[in-house]
């Protein structure tokens, strides 16, 4: 029998059915639903789904394609406006496609992140109740960590994410590992006038190069070894919406005179097939490589570059982005505290400090990982610098950070200081009332009256 889960504490209580034949996966979704106040029911199959539940007692379902008895995707049918979100394996998205276009809402293709299925369910169950507005980048529980920060360079980003969106212009992505491509290519396809319709994310460094023609384009029953029937490639999948291609750097030559003719005229031809078929794609790419040095190597073909450069969006390394590391590392603490069923914490002033000066080779990725071991290795309400356990590699300066520190202590306390006593403020920067009194002191900080 299918157990059901909730937590009383939270309103509103929204229900979320969970069809998944896989009890490991099953399991830990279940457990991750649960820990975010969701009342999650669960079954194997659709079968035993419908014979103890009920389809209109739940907010959403969400449904795996594959499973055994009748398909995922006939619940679209069995629960009428019942929103349904189906996950998928990588090489079945042209299913999950289809899915959408009978009315599934969504989908997420395995191996997924936990916090992009949360950041689903949330807009789905929560959708915003406020005006429309430009890009923010306000720290808020829902928003993507990538995105959160105040220095120039990511309103910079913003600003141009604004801009290109509602056109149908290609968009190059540039940035190093970790520093939230995806994040950039979600927002600018969410805000475009292709939201509705799919946006088909491909990292082609995951992709063996003997088969990224056959998994872009698609192929013809017959075509190759194994090729018992004809199949649709990822870019006729994305036809209406939009295709995101990470680390394009690492394409094929071949692949890229393929990808070269889907610009010029919106054409693509399945492997082993001799006729062309017309798609309306939108492209979005990312890289953390330098293309012009590939194409100065003759290993990126220069036509390809210049037409993926219509408009570029340059995402700054952590270590570049001032006191944002230290808004980010309050947003990615409270999330792991929150993720881990662990009470709030906070950052010591050394831990901060630490933050300031590690150089973050692997940007906002790593930092989200460091505060969630801490957390998990924490046995107090405070993250001390020695949890963090970060040391800058050998052959790297430490970034220089004591400014963005000491403007980061100023702000926090002007902020803080109308509505917290000063046992409040110096527990929150984890410090003794007499180092804030010296502190504020040497940084002529006047104490809030009244």
């Amino acid at each position: 029998m299918p157990l059901l889960s909730k937590q009383d504490h939270q309103q509103p209580m929204y229900s979320i059915l969970l069809l998944e034949d896989e009890a490991v996966i099953r399991g830990a979704l279940v457990r991750l639903f649960t820990r975010q106040g969701y009342r999650t029911a669960e079954a194997a199959s659709v079968e035993e789904a419908q014979q103890h539940f009920h389809w209109s007692d739940f907010d959403l379902i969400i449904t795996d394609i594959r499973l055994p008895g009748a398909p995922g995707i006939e619940v679209i049918e069995r629960a009428p406006g019942v929103p349904v979100v189906v996950i998928t394996s990588y090489a079945s998205v042209p299913s999950a496609v289809e899915a959408m276009k009978r009315g599934a809402v969504d989908y997420i293709a395995k191996p997924f992140d936990h916090e992009e299925l949360l950041a689903t369910v949330r807009r789905i169950l929560q959708p915003p109740q406020r005006a429309a507005r430009p890009p923010t980048l306000e720290i808020e529980e829902s928003e993507p960590p990538g995105m959160v920060g105040e220095c120039p360079q990511m309103q910079e980003v913003c600003r141009r994410i604004a801009k290109v969106a509602p056109t149908p212009s290609t968009v190059l992505i540039l940035g190093e590992s970790g520093t939230g491509k995806e994040l950039v290519a979600r927002a600018i396809h969410q805000q475009s006038g292709r939201a509705s319709a799919p946006l088909v994310t491909v990292n082609c460094a995951a992709i063996p190069e003997t088969l990224i023609e056959s998994e872009l384009f698609g192929h013809e029953k017959g075509a190759f070894t194994n090729a018992d029937r004809s199949r649709t490639g990822l870019v006729e999948s994305a036809n209406g919406g939009t295709l995101f291609l990470d680390e394009i750097g690492e394409l094929p030559v071949t692949a890229q005179a393929r990808l070269l003719r889907v610009l010029q005229n919106g054409e693509i031809r399945r492997v082993g097939s001799e006729q062309s078929r017309l798609v309306d794609v939108r492209l979005i790419a990312a890289t953390h490589r330098d293309l012009r040095r590939l194409v100065e190597e003759q290993r990126f073909r220069s036509d390809l570059y210049f037409r993926l450069r219509v408009m570029e969006v340059a995402l700054p390394a952590l270590r570049e982005r001032g006191e944002d590391r230290f808004r980010l590392a309050h947003f990615l603490l409270a999330k792991a505290c929150r993720n881990l069923n662990r009470p709030a914490m906070t950052l010591t002033l050394d831990a901060l400090q630490v933050i300031a000066d590690y150089p973050w080779p692997g940007n906002v990725r790593e930092l989200e990982n460091a505060m969630e071991r801490a957390v998990i290795l924490s046995e107090e309400r405070q993250i001390s610098a020695e949890l963090l356990a970060l040391e800058p590699p050998t052959n790297e300066p430490p970034a220089p950070a004591s400014d963005s520190l000491e403007e980061y202590f100023r702000s926090f306390v002007r902020e803080h200081q109308q509505q917290m006593t000063e046992t409040e403020l110096a527990a929150r920067l984890g410090i003794s009332r007499k180092a804030l009194w010296e502190r504020r002191r040497r940084l002529k900080i006047p104490r809030h009256k009244g």
